[in-house]
């Protein structure tokens, strides 16, 4: 068995695999390692926006653009006290390579849709590939084996080889048993994505108060960031987070985008196809995704819907973040319903009004919830019809809606502390809406990095023969926005791949025991 390799990668998903198909493209024996059974992580499951600045596409359509702009743009997205603590000089320099890395991509084969606008952007810089992001995993697989590459999957990395000062490999566990040690004479690359979902990385670094909230991926468990701290690296931003945020369960099964094929001619031709589709086609296709993935408003709750549990039950205030996230992670099986009555199921049938949106994009209002998502959305004359239909008690909501009119009507305080609510919950029409979760998307923290993507210690050091990219190596950047992690994931593997192609081997490389 071979165990000696110029590269090794920890991490199938899109920086790991733009990483290791770069750094075979600059003439490196690459060995990828995937904790999963298969490849894909976050960025398999995602929607596959790609932000990026001064790209063909963007030409075609007649936009300007420039790297400026986009720098600028970008710190508008998070809060000021989150922005504030952004690396602005290598988010600049990943800006400044994102049409470089989208034109890569398009050279592999892959197409894209766009360029779409996302205020507070100034100009359209999302491009959407086709159909969904696991387009970029099959692509990048397919392009790593024809060039030499070695995949194994079920190969998970428990630690890193570091005899002295400097990182020469790693030990991973095959297939649940035998451990085997693989050598790397130009270095090791860390893409093993983000800690959304590891409970004891969010208590240690965000605060207990959020343990009990998962992430959106299951697998997403911070190995790489466990990783690079144990080898010396400094992290930043480790209590920054994307969320926690409300989102529904998704659908049972493969969603539409999953089904549709993410290589071959068929996807070339959707590829071809998209740009002489009418927008109103493209709009729904995308609302389709949005009702799966995109949070609902918090608007509905300003304007008086209520979250009840699988009691019928209200638990927290619905106005207040992140304690309404806090509280639902407590309800049985961590899980609630969104309530409208008549007033605001009619309020939220049209604009400006919608439960969830892509901006400027797509508006899913609640006749596209029932249409797309029937099991997360019930219409009903009587809130017993809706109950029975989710298996709730319709005694408790009825109770419960009692007790939050009785508020509203200043006949009492909330027990909550919920205030500023001017209509009652009642009417002939109710619709109910789960059930939904809170949930992690995604996280900021990273192992510090300079612009080779090496790894840097607490003096700001260089630990020899470690990289990170992705969510591994976010490097103190705040990525806050569509398009910008995934365009960060692939530009920064793309990159490191190039340096590592440059890096000389290590003359004294042997097999290891």
């Amino acid at each position: 068995m071979q165990t000696v390799y110029d590269v090794i990668v920890v991490g199938g998903g899109g920086s790991g695999l733009a990483a290791a198909v770069s750094a075979a493209e600059h003439g490196c024996d690459v060995l990828l390692l995937e904790k999963q059974p298969a490849l894909g992580g976050t960025t398999g499951i995602a929607v596959g926006s790609f932000t990026a600045n001064q790209t063909a596409l963007q030409n075609t359509a007649g936009i300007a653009d420039d790297l400026d702009a986009h720098a600028e743009d970008a710190g508008q997205f998070a809060p000021a006290d989150i922005e504030a603590r952004n690396n602005a000089e290598l988010r600049r320099f990943f800006l400044s390579h994102t049409a470089e890395t989208l034109n890569w991509l398009s050279n592999l084969g892959l197409s894209f849709y766009g360029p779409s606008p996302e205020p507070p952007n100034r100009v359209a810089r999302m491009h959407n590939v086709i159909p969904a992001a696991k387009a970029y995993i099959a692509t990048l697989q397919a392009r790593l084996l024809k060039l030499g590459g070695t995949i194994r999957c079920r190969a998970a990395v428990k630690s890193l080889h570091q005899p002295v000062d400097r990182v020469e490999g790693v030990e991973a566990v095959i297939k649940g048993g035998k451990t085997i040690s693989f050598r790397a004479k130009r270095g090791v690359v860390l893409a093993a994505g983000d800690y959304a979902n590891a409970p004891e990385i969010i208590a240690r670094m965000k605060g207990e108060q959020f343990a009990r909230i998962e992430g959106i991926n299951p697998n997403a468990g911070g190995d790489g960031h466990l990783l690079a701290q144990a080898a010396g690296a400094q992290l930043l931003n480790m209590d920054v987070t994307y969320g926690p945020e409300l989102r529904f369960i998704p659908p049972p099964g493969k969603t539409f985008h999953q089904l549709l094929p993410a290589s071959g001619p068929i996807a070339k031709l959707m590829g071809k196809a998209m740009s002489f589709t009418p927008k109103f086609i493209i709009h729904a296709l995308i609302k389709r995704l949005l009702v799966t993935w995109q949070h609902p408003e918090n608007a509905l709750f300003d304007n008086g819907a209520i979250l009840i549990n699988q009691h019928g039950q209200r638990f927290c205030d619905e106005k207040v973040w992140p304690d309404r996230e806090i509280a639902l992670a407590h309800q049985p099986d961590k899980q609630a319903y969104i309530l409208l009555d008549q007033r605001l199921a009619e309020l939220y049938s049209k604009w400006p009004n919608f439960i969830s949106t892509a901006p400027k994009i797509a508006y899913a209002y609640v006749k596209d919830y029932l249409k797309l998502r029937p099991d997360i959305a019930i219409s009903a004359s009587t809130i017993d019809v809706a109950a029975e239909s989710r298996g709730l008690s319709s005694e408790a909501i009825y109770e419960t809606v009692k007790n939050f009119n009785r508020g509203v009507r200043g006949l009492a305080g909330d027990p909550f502390g919920r205030t500023g609510d001017a209509h009652e919950l009642k009417g002939n029409r109710w619709a109910l809406l789960g059930p939904a979760r809170a949930w992690f998307t995604t996280t900021e923290g990273g192992a510090a990095i300079d612009e080779r993507l090496q790894a840097l210690d607490e003096h700001g050091l260089h630990i020899p023969g470690l990289y990170a990219v992705g969510q591994n190596g976010l490097g103190g950047q705040i990525l806050w926005g569509h398009g910008l992690h995934i365009a960060w994931a692939l530009t920064s593997g793309r990159l490191v791949g190039k340096v590592l192609g440059s890096e000389a081997p290590d003359a004294d490389a042997h097999q290891l025991d």
